[in-house]
């Protein structure tokens, strides 16, 4: 690309000093055809300085005039033949210039998502944990697109400038260094114009794309939830909240585009500054003899030539700026400190039972704030453990830190008496299922989020999970069946028929370990009836790990772990902790035995 804009550039810059020699021969033809035919040169200046006319006599000597010739049509036919020739050469490389830089900018953009794609996918929970979704998008998206537009408009033309700028320095200080010296008089003012302005503009830029992920964060979060905003009457409060961002997302960008606006119009006035100084100091050097016309008129294009692509520069400048504010940003997300790598060579479970150990486990969110401290328990293949406490109590914590979505403090986590840190992260978890409480369809058919759960299972096996967890139920009922396509949000079925589907991936993946967490919050008490026979079904011959805030979906764990405060205060069946009376006699008397029963 650099090449074919050097050969371009070189071709662009000679076509002025073609055409000087152009109008070099129609001058000297004019002025030739009016002199005695017969004579010299050197006797028709001297004729002219008799008759006291030395500005006459000084442009016969300097534009080699043949007196009594007239215009040489064949050599200015050749010569505008080679402007066109020259003009014409240099669009051509332009033209594929401009074709390797797309493929650059492209490939060069296509790699930096890939990047930050894989790179949100080495991310721990802790990032997201403290960044608005709508700001991530905003760098996955908005920012990488702005980055694009950027290289896009000013690579090549940035390239071209400086190319430019050299090759008419050059042509300039052949034709008459005086020119030159005068022309680049606006050189170091431009400068300075340009890096002040700009000081002031870049911090406007950065302001400006941070308040657009805010903005976008924001509408992210009022639009997933605005069935709640509209329940709540809090309509007013988002969009105070929205204007407020929007204003400041408003003042930034104004601010940003009219500081940097500025420096066209200051390199427009240097450059017109520039041309009359030119134009000025050329007239009077040819009037002397010390140039001729045509040199003074490819001075003018030079001129023209040398202060465009400064004007340019600085005219992208603004969009420089921006893909430099959208840049930081990005490279802010892909330099983020990633989760703990695999193990060069990690360890592997002799037999896949399901049997978990916590031994001593400490772990907390923030340093300054203990949550789970000590904690030791087992699960035994095949048993049902549920935890249940109040909310924060860190129950949902602990089945993150058996998928090592977070990395312990201390302790350690074994399955089948292997240590989870020394497992490969994808290892682990394709023994696992997982059911949540916030069920996650993508958009798509029935059948295929169901087939989520193992990719490549065969149609007999997506059929037997979906009636193993009483999906076939509900799907024969709709006019499309299992090719019923449904979106993201789950539109066109309820609540707890999303949360049944959730449970046939779970299902159809058939994990050693199983985790539930709240799986059944959100259902209604018919529906729950089903949703509980299917995870009946699912936890059979697994050691499933249950959440559950309703009592009633535990009764018949094989181990019910009462949490409080990060630690285990209590654990045993169903009928031993209702004899013991204590905190999960108070919870089950809470939920079942009083509306009034009062909680320590």
């Amino acid at each position: 690309m650099v090449a074919l804009g050097v050969v371009s550039v070189a071709l662009s810059v000679i076509g002025p000093w073609v055409l000087g020699q152009a109008t070099n021969v129609i001058f000297a033809g004019v002025i030739g055809s009016g002199l005695p035919a017969g004579t010299t040169a050197a006797e028709a200046a001297a004729a002219a300085r008799a008759s006291g006319n030395d500005t006459f006599a000084n442009i016969i000597e300097t534009m080699h005039v043949v007196p009594g010739a007239g215009i040489d049509f064949t050599l200015l036919g050749n010569l505008l033949l080679g402007v066109v020739g020259i003009y014409v050469a240099a669009s051509v490389f332009a033209w594929m210039q401009g074709y390797l830089l797309n493929g650059i900018v492209q490939r060069t953009i296509y790699t930096l998502r890939r990047d930050v794609e894989g790179k949100i996918n080495r991310l721990p929970l802790r990032y997201f944990d403290r960044q608005q979704r709508g700001e991530v998008l905003s760098r996955v998206t908005n920012d990488i697109d702005n980055i694009s537009q950027a290289l896009q408009q000013t690579m090549s033309q940035l390239l071209t400038s400086l190319l430019t700028v050299v090759g008419v320095l050059v042509m300039m200080l052949v034709i008459s260094p005086l020119l030159a010296l005068v022309a680049l008089v606006t050189i170091p003012v431009s400068v300075v114009v340009t890096q002040q302005i700009a000081k002031r503009s870049q911090t406007q830029f950065v302001a400006q794309w941070r308040h657009t992920g805010a903005l976008n964060g924001h509408i992210e979060e009022a639009f997933t939830g605005h069935e709640l905003v509209r329940v709540f009457g809090r309509r007013k409060e988002v969009e105070a909240g929205f204007r407020e961002r929007n204003e400041r997302l408003f003042d930034a960008s104004f601010r940003a585009q009219f500081i940097s606006g500025t420096i066209m119009p200051a390199m427009m006035f240097l450059g017109n500054l520039n041309y009359v100084l030119v134009a000025v100091v050329g007239g009077l050097r040819v009037a002397s003899g010390a140039m001729s016309l045509g040199d003074v008129q490819a001075f003018v294009q030079y001129s023209r030539q040398f202060t465009q692509p400064l004007t340019q520069a600085a005219s992208m400048l603004n969009l420089l700026q921006s893909g430099v504010a959208s840049a930081e940003r990005v490279f802010e997300l892909l330099d983020a400190d990633e989760q703990v790598p695999d193990p060069a060579a990690p360890a592997v479970p002799a037999e896949r039972r399901g049997r978990v150990t916590f031994e001593h486990v400490s772990f907390r969110y923030e340093p300054d704030k203990p949550l789970i401290e000590d904690l030791s328990l087992t699960a035994e293949p095949g048993q049902t453990v549920a935890i249940v406490g109040p909310t924060g109590a860190g129950k949902t914590t602990l089945v993150n830190l058996v998928m090592r979505f977070y990395e312990l403090d201390s302790g350690r986590i074994t399955l089948d008496g292997v240590d989870t840190a020394t497992m490969d992260r994808a290892t682990l978890r394709s023994g696992v299922g997982m059911v949540l409480q916030d069920t996650w369809l993508f958009g798509g058919t029935i059948r295929e989020n169901i087939a989520y759960g193992r990719p490549g299972a065969t149609e007999d096996e997506i059929l037997a999970a979906a009636r193993a967890t009483y999906v076939d139920r509900f799907v024969r009922s709709l006019p499309e069946g299992y090719d019923t396509v449904i979106d993201d949000e789950g539109t066109g079925v309820s609540a707890g028929e999303k949360q049944l589907v959730t449970i046939a991936r779970a299902f159809l993946s058939d994990p050693t370990l199983l985790i539930l967490d709240e799986a059944t919050s959100s259902v209604d008490t018919r529906t729950e009836v089903l949703v509980q026979r299917a995870m009946a079904a699912l936890r059979t011959d697994r050691t499933s790990f249950v959440i559950a805030h309703r009592l009633s979906t535990i009764r018949d764990a094989d181990l019910i772990l009462v949490m409080e405060a990060g630690r285990i205060v209590e654990q045993g069946t169903h009928e031993q902790l209702l004899a013991n009376r204590g905190p999960y006699h108070v919870l089950y008397s809470a939920q079942f035995a009083a509306a009034a029963a009062e909680l320590d």
